[in-house]
């Protein structure tokens, strides 16, 4: 099977050597770019949680960080491993692994949320957390790539797939990006129970 990975990082790395592995050819089709919003250190002194959403807001809290926070909480087991990777340890992962997870089993204390410029503030609306914008996220325009599905990771790599003019069927690592996916007319064929690489590689098993 021709499988497009959308992402271009390490552990698009990782997902492309374990689909190789399988027999399967796979596309790279880079999607996205992150651009850091700022070096300024991060003083984690006044927060009893630092909630990040994505291993790309892991690296970016990691190379920011003024001292060791309190606590970490990761959306899921993928974002845990990027903090792992840098040095810092998920002190929390909620079952879902959502904000309305994190929402519901977050344990009480003063959170910051630290994401992508844009992301979705759940928490700063039903729980007072203060948001801290790291990174922005670039949609670039490649040529439509071909295959027999797209693996997408992001809402942020469901529109830019959409916005290249490919209709190839497409795998969602979670909700939000099926859902970003269905709205700009992407077929959906499965989303991973887990929602990280781990999930998407069994779905991919599974078609």
């Amino acid at each position: 099977m021709k499988i497009v990975v959308t992402r271009s990082d390490e552990q698009a790395d990782a997902l492309v050597a374990r689909l190789e592995a399988l027999g399967h050819d796979v596309v790279r089709c880079p999607l996205i770019r992150i651009d850091p919003l700022s070096d300024e250190p991060i003083d984690p002194a006044p927060y009893d949680w630092i909630v990040v959403t994505s291993p790309n807001g892991a690296r970016e809290l990691a190379r920011r960080l003024a001292a060791k926070p309190q606590r970490i909480a990761a959306i899921g087991p993928g974002t845990a491993d990027a903090l792992r990777e840098h040095g810092l340890h998920a002190d929390f992962v909620p079952v879902t692994h959502t904000q309305e997870g994190l929402l519901a089993e977050l344990p009480p204390g003063r959170v910051l949320l630290a994401a992508a410029e844009g992301a979705r503030r759940l928490l700063v609306d039903e729980r007072g957390a203060d948001f801290l914008a790291l990174y922005r996220t670039v949609e670039l325009r490649p040529p439509a790539p071909v295959g027999d599905v797209a693996l997408l990771a992001s809402a942020s790599a469901a529109r830019a797939l959409a916005a290249t003019g490919a209709r190839l069927p497409v795998v969602a690592i979670g909700p939000q990006t099926a859902a970003e996916a269905r709205e700009h007319g992407l077929d959906v064929v499965a989303v991973a129970d887990s929602h990280d690489l781990d999930g998407l590689l069994d779905v991919v098993s599974s078609l």
